[in-house]
């Protein structure tokens, strides 16, 4: 077992080394942007917005993300403190380009609470639209590994457990 996570960290550092020096001014501006979109004061009000005060297809949809935003961190907050695992060690001359919220990185919540919002949200709008809706809800992911704060396997995590709360919200019920 000892191998396969000393394996899956070697992974992790060297995809996260080669977004690292992808870095572009530009990008620097978008991936900030979108890394607050995941955030709670952001994800939070949105999904309540949606819940309780969107016209009904939408108001189901913000129940079901709001359930699993919930839900998904609860269980991120319960992994990050069980687990323990530090922020990525930056090489010299690159650094954070966000001030991390805490200091553990497993699993990330930001990539959670994106997919969380957006997968019911783009399976009510549906499109186009729906299609850009989720890919800003998958990219709140990538922002954070191109920002330095997360590994791609904390990403990975992330979007499955937001995944697995929006099922989560569906097997208990919440409409679509």
């Amino acid at each position: 077992m000892s191998n396969l996570i000393l394996a899956l960290n070697h992974y992790d550092r060297r995809i996260l080394m080669a977004l690292l020096v992808r870095r572009r001014p530009h990008l620097d501006t978008l991936m900030r942007v979108l890394t607050h979109m995941g955030g709670w004061y952001s994800v939070l009000p949105i999904a309540i917005s949606l819940a309780y005060w969107a016209p009904p297809v939408l108001g189901n949809a913000g129940a079901l993300s709001l359930w699993a935003v919930i839900s998904s961190h609860l269980v991120v907050q319960l992994l990050k403190r069980s687990i323990c695992r530090e922020r990525p060690r930056m090489p010299v001359g690159l650094g954070f380009l966000v001030e991390p919220e805490d200091r553990f990185s497993f699993p990330s919540g930001h990539s959670a609470a994106g997919l969380a919002l957006t997968l019911p949200l783009s399976a009510a709008i549906g499109g186009p639209l729906g299609v850009l809706i989720v890919l800003i809800g998958a990219g709140i992911g990538i922002s954070r590994c191109y920002l330095g704060v997360h590994y791609p396997g904390d990403v990975v995590v992330g979007w499955t457990l937001g995944v697995v709360g929006v099922v989560s919200g569906a097997l208990i019920g919440l409409p679509l």
